[in-house]
């Protein structure tokens, strides 16, 4: 995916914008990038910010041949810079001038840490400063792009709300640290900006900057338990970004409000899919949090992601601190009422009823959590509900907090951190697996590397070669062979004669931190060993438990190994009522395979066992190719869709 909608000179740009031509350039641009347009509103905006953007660079004598860029998709996420302005500086260093541009005409302060109030759509609602969000956009770019850092480009934020008469709410002492990051600019202050662009653009580039930043390499994604003993240390790894940000400063204010003498239990429940950043912003929350004081615990029910974080801070702190920490679901059981100040709920759609190794301990998780703590956060992804146990639904979450007299408050994160930020290929998974129909039936442009396998053999030595830079990569299975050699590796546990393909499970040694052993990569992996966690590249291998016939998209539980304790008890469900269990089970294997399909940040590759269904899968994925409406129509009629969304 192009990673610029519009880019011009400077002397072409003025050209658009006087002969009315620059918002149907853009809007050209995005329906060719995206396969779809956009509201009137954001139209009215490219039309209204650019000629004031015009006046500005004319006003500023910005050179002819500078490079302008409209609409900068940030690498890695699913976020666009609205202007980027590039040339050379008085030292003629390359530089680039980041606007964010707005369209408000009043605004109001709070008292959360870079976040203000104004109107957007029918009222008023909480966004981020401007000086904050321009700031976080060139955070990003310099983080994520090489050349931006290699070449030492100087990226300049602001943000200029040529709508808005007084920006003084905007300038209150708490947020001069934003302004000194990012200054701002308002109606009134059209000169200001002049000077502030004359001072970083003294001579043109001819795009020459533009070209750098857009044809740069992707830097690769920071890893958040590679950070992790960094950011416990206080140092910033992450930039929160966005719904990021709010979601953050919402979580510090209620966690203030409910730890005050008398106050209701509060409860925040944030929605998420993967790679919305819901792990960054806990292990974010569980820092400041206890900076401030607070007693506070990160949650998870899996065990992967808890033993992971414990293995990368083993070293930097004591076991005991760690132990304090990170904890398991189930150790809420006797915990006193209020003893917590606040407990941050990682993959909270993990939650059982019942806690123990026999599912026989405590009442329920989610009512011992909410007990036990002043403040709950729970990040949630109904989406990712994998096994027939996992009780952790948003609606269970909220009528548990309410039956406990909670202050509820629901949230969601909708920008994309992973599969290169593109919520399309997670879109046009619901519709590749049938979860959902979307409006996503191509793959194209969704600057996401998918491929299809015709071989297992072939699969795994990609992935080998993948890991060798980083032990970045993995290959994952649908849990449909029996885990015979959990403590011999001599036995092959995955077998497909037809490809002459042998493959272990994972040793029963490394449990949960199967992910980052360096040798792992030679066996496979399944959802209980890297839910939660995050590579670059993961291969798939599908099982007989997905298959496709005609279209549809049919799944067998009774195809899962006898082993598997997803969807231990389905046979007596589906004796007692076979609708309800046959449904049941069809959502829990096809949010397997999406969570599996979901792990790399950069690229999935897939491999079915049959024959039909890795056909069906090659045919999606190639470029210039759709699902077919006609077979969606049919598949969603059949029922091939899940009950859930109908």
């Amino acid at each position: 995916m192009t990673m610029i909608f519009y880019e011009a000179t400077r002397a072409e740009f003025a050209s658009d914008v006087t002969t009315n031509q620059i918002e149907l350039k853009i809007l050209g641009a995005f329906r060719r990038e995206l396969g779809h347009s956009t509201t009137k509103a954001e139209i009215d905006a490219w039309r209204n910010s650019m000629m004031y953007m015009h006046n500005a660079l004319n006003g500023a004598g910005v050179p002819g041949d500078a490079g302008v860029a409209i609409e900068y998709r940030v690498p890695q996420t699913a976020k666009r810079v609205d202007f980027i302005l590039t040339g050379l500086d008085a030292t003629d260093r390359d530089t680039a001038v980041i606007v964010e541009l707005k369209q408000w005409s009043t605004v109001n302060a709070t008292y959360k840490d870079g976040i203000v109030e104004t109107f957007i759509g029918k009222g008023m609602r909480e966004v981020l400063h401007p000086s904050y969000q321009a700031w976080s956009y060139a955070w990003l770019i310099k983080d994520y792009n090489e050349a931006a850092h290699d070449d030492k480009i100087a990226l300049h934020p602001c943000a200029y709300l040529h709508n808005l008469a007084d920006p003084s709410p905007l300038r209150e002492s708490r947020y001069r640290h934003l302004l000194l990051e990012a200054p701002i600019f308002a109606r009134r202050e059209s000169d200001q900006l002049e000077e502030f662009l004359r001072k970083h653009i003294r001579r043109g580039d001819r795009k020459r900057v533009l070209y750098k930043i857009e044809s740069g390499k992707i830097r690769p994604s920071k890893n958040l338990a590679d950070h992790l003993a960094s950011l416990l240390a206080g140092n910033r790894e992450f930039v929160l970004v966005d719904e990021q940000k709010l979601v953050y400063e919402s979580a510090l204010a209620m966690a203030r409000e409910a730890n005050r003498p008398e106050a209701a239990k509060q409860v925040l429940i944030i929605e998420g899919g993967p790679g919305t950043g819901k792990s960054v912003v806990a292990i974010n929350l569980l820092v400041e949090l206890t900076k401030r004081g607070m007693v506070t615990q990160y949650v998870t029910r899996n065990a992967a992601p808890r033993e992971v974080y414990e293995q990368k801070l083993t070293g930097s702190m004591t076991a005991t601190r760690i132990r304090n920490l990170l904890k398991s679901s189930g150790n809420y059981i006797d915990a006193r009422y209020n003893s917590i100040d606040a407990l941050v709920v990682d993959e909270a759609h993990r939650l059982n009823e019942k806690s123990g190794l026999y599912a026989n301990l405590g009442e329920h998780q989610v009512k011992e959590i909410i007990r036990a703590a002043r403040f709950t956060i729970f990040f949630v992804d109904d989406d990712q509900r994998v096994t027939l146990k996992d009780i952790g639904s948003t609606e269970t979450l909220r009528r548990i907090a309410q039956d406990l007299d909670a202050v509820v408050t629901e949230g969601e994160l909708s920008s994309q951190f992973r599969c290169n930020g593109s919520d399309a290929y997670l879109a046009w998974l619901d519709n590749l697996l049938r979860i959902r129909p979307t409006a996503h039936t191509s793959i194209d442009d969704l600057g996401y590397d998918f491929r299809v396998f015709d071989s297992p053999v072939d699969l795994h030595q990609t992935i080998r070669r993948l890991n060798a830079p980083g032990n970045k990569s993995r290959l994952v299975a649908g849990y449909c062979w029996d885990w015979k050699g959990k403590r011999n590796p001599e036995i092959k546990d995955i077998s497909i004669p037809e490809h002459g393909y042998e493959a272990r499970w994972n040793l029963d040694r490394d449990g949960s931190l199967w992910i980052i052993q360096p040798d792992s990569v030679d066996e496979v992996g399944c959802i209980h060993t890297c839910q939660g966690l995050e590579l670059d590249y993961v291969g798939v291998i599908i099982g007989p438990d997905l298959v496709v016939r005609d279209g549809a998209v049919i799944t067998d539980a009774a195809k899962r190994s006898g082993q598997d304790r997803s969807v231990h008890g389905y046979k007596g469900w589906l004796r007692r009522d076979p609708a309800e269990a046959r449904a049941t089970a069809d959502r829990i294997i096809k949010n397997t395979y999406r969570t599996l399909m979901t792990r790399g940040q950069k690229g999935c590759y897939v491999f079915s066992t049959d024959p039909e269904t890795n056909a069906y899968l090659r045919q999606a994925s190639v470029s210039g190719s759709e699902l077919p409406l006609n077979l969606l129509k049919a598949a969603e009629e059949q029922g091939s869709f899940s009950n859930d969304d109908h």
